[in-house]
């Protein structure tokens, strides 16, 4: 009884070690990862602004069409300057001591700003799809067919904020395993194993 007891409490602390080199040896790849994507993230959310705004054809027929005759691109430039300008300030606080340790408030943060992208890339999707295809039972006709510039320039600036979108979905989960990792799994009393090992 008294062996076997022994090679549990060995393997136990093997394993505690396995633990702690695991956390030792992956820690500093995720913090790298992390910071990585959100320095990705800040080129991609400037390129989808200066896309967008930048966006503006004339027609003969119709007028002059830019962005700010659209809420849901004033909308999108307004998300994406909000996730550069807070990939920047995540991407230093990853790396000082005391800010690590408050790993929430990063994952609070992920998780706001990759909703804030879902809703702006579904409001965009719905204006490049209306002026694509129209709705005729609206009677709104298809924009993009007199508009052919400004659709395409519509559909690069999504393309970058969806791929913006695909990093902070990666770091809103990598956020959410540093924040949970710090509660450690619930510990096997010794005394309850040294007992349940001697009815057995």
């Amino acid at each position: 009884i008294s062996v076997s007891h022994y090679e549990l409490n060995l393997n136990m602390r093997r394993t505690q070690i396995d633990d702690n080199d695991f956390g030792k040896n992956h820690f500093p790849m995720l913090k790298l990862l992390d910071s990585s994507l959100r320095l990705f993230a800040v080129p991609l959310s400037i390129a989808t602004i200066w896309i967008t705004v930048t966006n503006k054809e004339n027609n003969p027929s119709y007028g002059t069409l830019k962005y700010s005759n659209l809420s849901g691109l004033k909308y999108m430039v307004f998300v994406s300057a909000l996730c550069a300008s807070y990939a920047i300030v995540a991407a230093v606080c990853t790396w000082v001591r005391y800010l690590v340790t408050k790993a929430w408030i990063l994952f609070i943060s992920d998780q706001v700003v990759a909703y804030l992208m879902v809703t702006s890339i579904a409001a965009t999707m719905e204006i490049y799809y209306l002026a694509y295809n129209g709705a005729k039972e609206d009677s709104w006709s298809q924009a993009c067919s007199s508009y052919g510039k400004f659709c395409s320039k519509v559909k690069l600036a999504l393309i970058f904020h969806m791929i913006t979108f695909a990093c902070f979905f990666v770091l809103a989960v990598i956020s959410a395993f540093r924040a949970f990792s710090v509660f450690d799994p619930p510990s096997v009393n010794s005394q309850y194993v040294h007992e349940q090992t001697i009815n057995q």
